[in-house]
């Protein structure tokens, strides 16, 4: 079967400088992917190379089997049938919704594209807003129309770059759920350019984390989290603490930390392990004998996230429930739970 959106060996080069170096990945119709990574990483470069806004170096760009970008040869950003939702929005001021949203369906006869665009008001949920001009929106509501406007042409794959940005967080979170679902239910192909993890994770099918140019892991979000492919992949999702253990004869952490029996039968004594130890691998327990020393702390609202010092003086992060208000300096009885803790031999 062939793929909705195929990338094979794609590099995009400035001079001597290498910003997209031999990526590959693929989607299935529809399916959502991600490029996920730090500031410049590539992945708004590989984003603009797909909608055909930036020429590749090597490699090749298939969409739906067709090559798109070859070096020497690419098909123009509007033959593409490539939707483009802009992290600014970039609405047309001087037009309405309903204006905006049927801009690019110049091909269509007037009423086919009075019914579109009377069907993608409702879809977002913006129908009695149609006449509003974007001044008039709120930052969700523009972003709706965007990503109507993105959908309008049916394109064979929408692309976005940092949508959710320019939203407060909990605005985020809730139009990212939100989006999914609507591509989901008219199964639309669409990548999310983000550096954003939580949006990633709440969006993505497959995410693929870039680093320098390179694609570092391609995997579902919860393989991203519990089995990173190396120790950056494993520091940039999730928040964590790098932790340095030595493997004793008996099998423990030299008394730092208890061994995970999940764990354990691979690690032999005198292993030098740096564990990523996640706020999740550490649970409050109110009759524990362990007890560890309170060196920060941060009120949440819906819990505390607790910093604590281990026997060395290394740190780790604990979430307990908001109404367990420990002050700095004093202990906090816990459970370690590193069954799926995520470790690396140095």
């Amino acid at each position: 079967m062939t793929s909705q959106l195929s990338l094979q060996q794609v590099s995009v080069h400035y001079g001597e400088f290498a910003a997209v170096n031999q990526v590959s990945l693929q989607l299935e119709h529809g399916e959502i992917g991600c490029l996920l990574g730090p500031s410049g990483c590539g992945k708004t470069t590989l984003l603009r190379a797909i909608a055909g806004f930036q020429t590749i170096s090597n490699g090749r760009i298939l969409l739906r089997g067709e090559a798109i970008s070859e070096p020497g040869r690419q098909t123009p950003p509007e033959r593409r049938r490539v939707g483009m939702v802009f992290q600014d929005f970039a609405l047309f001021p001087h037009l309405n919704v309903e204006r905006n949203i049927g801009f690019g369906l110049s091909a269509m006869d007037a009423g086919e594209s009075r019914a579109r665009v009377a069907e993608l008001l409702q879809l977002v949920g913006l129908g009695h807003h149609a006449r509003a001009m974007a001044h008039e929106l709120s930052g969700g509501q523009q972003q709706r129309v965007a990503l109507s406007r993105a959908l309008a042409p049916r394109p064979d794959i929408l692309l976005m770059d940092e949508p959710f940005s320019n939203l407060d967080s909990e605005l985020r979170e809730q139009l990212a759920q939100e989006v999914r679902e609507l591509l989901k239910q008219h199964r639309v192909t669409a990548i999310l350019v983000t550096h954003d993890q939580h949006e990633a994770f709440a969006m993505a099918d497959h995410i693929t984390l870039l680093r320098e140019g390179r694609v570092a892991q391609t995997d579902t979000p919860y393989n991203l989290y519990h089995h990173p492919a190396d120790e950056f992949v494993a520091g940039f999702i999730g928040q964590g603490a790098r932790i340095s253990v030595t493997v004793d004869a008996e099998g423990g952490l030299g008394g730092q930390l208890p061994a995970p029996d999940s764990a354990a039968s691979n690690w032999q004594s005198g292993d030098q392990l740096t564990l990523l130890i996640r706020p999740g691998d550490i649970d409050y327990e109110p009759n524990s004998e362990t007890r560890l020393q309170v060196s920060g702390r941060v009120f949440r609202g819906e819990y505390y996230l607790y910093e604590l010092l281990l026997k060395d003086g290394q740190r780790v992060f604990c979430v307990a429930p908001n109404h367990v208000d420990v002050a700095i300096g004093g202990e906090l009885p816990v459970r370690f739970n590193l069954d799926q803790v995520v470790a690396f031999r140095r």
